[in-house]
């Protein structure tokens, strides 16, 4: 029955695409995706938040996190269960897959993951991984745009732009957040797109805000209803508040991946791993029990009027009313965090980094605002500050701060706090910059170049396969030669420059016609002359395995318009400056998305 109804869709929609433009089709596609979207989101959402009530109901019978403590090593266990037995071994975690698949893989995603990071995510932070899931929700987003546009037979280009769609409406449903969800998709996945893309794209985010605000109980999602009024004479406060998130968020970025490399080097079976980074996940849980899953329960409390209910049924409990033990454990929750979450993904665990981003950014937020109240030298808004705290971290982790802005103002309610989320986002965006080039998810790949930068010429050299554009068919000449025999194949071809190259096929040389111009019309110096008296060292070489990013640069100082190419040492074949540079501009026409 529910095949029979999806080759009927599938017919409509194939009829549409015969019927309608491709720019009205696309505004369709936008609008299908977001619709898939919004319900993969509701089906995430609805199902960890109903593992956190019930856990939070069995702990408030027990009067301890016990059970806390002891979902999140089945949920991992899960998880390397459903990976290896489900899924090939195999999963791709994070949205730098997003970002490899446009740069290298034709922004073609694989069709497993419109449902794997659904299935792993929702064991992993549902039982209480404490990660966040908006992570997998953009990948299945993705996944969905990518494959509705093979699906189609859609160019690159369209491709890409419904991977956007489907990345703004997964955050627009999220967090009934629509213009966070465009934003993000531009400025964290999409960095170079034309203004007339933003319109599909808009669509989607729309449709995906709409669909999860119709169907998905608003107390699921992260919203706040107290807000105090901006007064001016807090900026200096906010101006350290950017400074704090800003180093916080470095510091997360680099010990999340260190932790998540510890992992990656131990030398044992996935069960054995999961089961060791569960059993220490569940121990900082145990003692720090708002650890427990994505933490936006925990982040509401804050913003409330008795944060002290975070102490309740935690070892501290007796405690509840004292402001600077709840303080000390609000800090040591925050800065234990990042070790949580990496814990919880390095060990086999499937989630992401925006949740944890915004739980480590309110914590700040109140940890500033209450030791400033505590220690008598201002009274400020806890509830501003929380929330302005989000958006630091945000902004800093991510380098997106227009994202980080609109999110915390749609999910407030209101702009109000405009100001200091600009002044906030901004100084953390500058400050994280400093330190670390590129963003948590991006670095890894962009230094390996198999991601797109906010440079355009980068990006889209990176897509260009090097092996494309080798000749190997240039004609070579020994050193030991004659220059009649060079003379002969030029005749003969229409070849400027040659590979000068040993019985091992080791390059000793090159020799470009120019150089010999008026030696080949001298019959007695071509007769007696050695291609190793007028063979000179190349002014660089290319290795295989270069980046086109490294090749472009080495014809840029080497300042010729061939380049010899190595493979293993050994003489390869030539690229023309002249070539790849056209093939740069076929690139260029082939992924404008208009």
């Amino acid at each position: 029955m529910i095949k029979k109804l999806f080759r009927r869709l599938e017919s409509i929609i194939a009829l549409a695409q015969s019927i309608l433009t491709p720019k009205q089709f696309i505004f369709l596609s936008s609008v299908l995706v977001g619709i898939s979207c919004a319900f993969a989101v509701i089906v995430l959402k609805t199902f960890a938040h109903s593992v956190f009530s019930f856990a939070t109901y069995i702990s408030g019978i027990l009067k301890l996190g016990f059970i806390n403590s002891i979902l999140p090593i089945i949920g991992i266990l899960l998880t390397v269960l459903v990976v290896k037995k489900v899924l090939n071994g195999t999963i791709q975690k994070g949205t730098s897959q997003i970002l490899y698949a446009v740069a290298k893989k034709a922004s073609i995603i694989p069709k497993k993951q419109m449902y794997a990071q659904i299935v792993t995510s929702s064991l992993t932070v549902g039982l209480g991984g404490s990660a966040g899931l908006e992570s997998p929700i953009v990948i299945t987003g993705a996944a969905f745009g990518s494959n509705y546009a093979q699906n189609y037979k859609l160019a690159y280009k369209d491709r890409t732009l419904l991977i956007g769609c489907g990345v703004a409406a997964g955050i627009a449903a999220a967090f009934n957040a629509p213009i966070a969800g465009v934003l993000f998709a531009i400025e964290v996945l999409l960095v170079d797109v034309s203004i007339s893309a933003f319109t599909p794209i808009m669509i989607s985010a729309a449709t995906g805000a709409l669909v999860s605000a119709i169907v998905l109980d608003e107390s699921i999602l992260l919203s706040f209803k107290k807000q105090e009024t901006f007064d001016y004479h807090n900026i200096p406060f906010y101006v350290v508040l950017g400074l704090l998130t800003g180093f916080i968020a470095v510091y997360y970025s680099r010990n999340f991946q260190k932790v998540e490399h510890y992992f990656s080097e131990l030398k044992m079976g996935p069960y054995k791993k999961a089961l060791i980074g569960s059993s220490l996940l569940a121990l900082l849980i145990f003692i720090f029990p708002t650890l427990f899953g994505e933490g936006y329960e925990s982040i509401k409390i804050l913003s409330e009027s008795d944060p002290g209910q975070l102490l309740d049924n935690t070892l501290f409990a007796s405690w509840r009313n004292n402001q600077w033990v709840l303080l000390l454990f609000v800090g040591c929750t925050m800065m234990i965090k990042v070790f949580a979450s990496g814990l919880t993904i390095g060990s086999g665990g499937n989630g992401g980094n925006f949740a944890p981003s915004l739980f480590l950014g309110s914590y700040l937020g109140y940890f500033f605002s209450k030791f400033i109240i505590l220690t008598g030298l201002a009274k400020l808004p806890i509830s501003n500050f929380t929330m302005v705290g989000m958006a630091g971290i945000l902004s800093g982790l991510f380098h997106a701060p227009l994202t980080a802005i609109f999110l915390i103002a749609e999910i407030t309610g209101g702009y109000g706090l405009m100001i200091p989320l600009m002044i906030v986002s901004s100084i953390s965006f500058a400050i994280s910059k400093r330190f670390e080039k590129y963003s948590l998810d991006v670095k890894n790949l962009a230094k390996k170049g198999h991601a797109f930068t906010s440079n355009k010429d980068s990006n889209i050299l990176s897509t260009l396969d090097i092996d494309t554009i080798i000749q190997t068919d240039y004609l070579t000449v020994s050193p030991e030669e004659h220059l009649s025999k060079l003379v002969d194949l030029i005749s003969h071809s229409n070849q400027v420059i040659f590979a000068v190259v040993d019985n091992e096929r080791e390059l000793v040389g090159v020799v470009h016609f120019n150089d010999i111009r008026e030696i080949i019309f001298n019959a007695y110096r071509v007769k007696y002359t050695l291609i190793k008296d007028v063979m000179k060292t190349p002014p660089a070489t290319i290795s295989s395995n270069d980046s086109m990013e490294i090749v472009m640069t080495k014809f840029e100082r080497s300042k010729t318009a061939f380049l010899p190419v190595l493979r293993n040492e050994k003489y390869f074949g030539m690229i023309s400056k002249s070539i790849a540079l056209e093939a740069y501009r076929m690139k260029l026409r082939s992924m404008t998305i208009e």
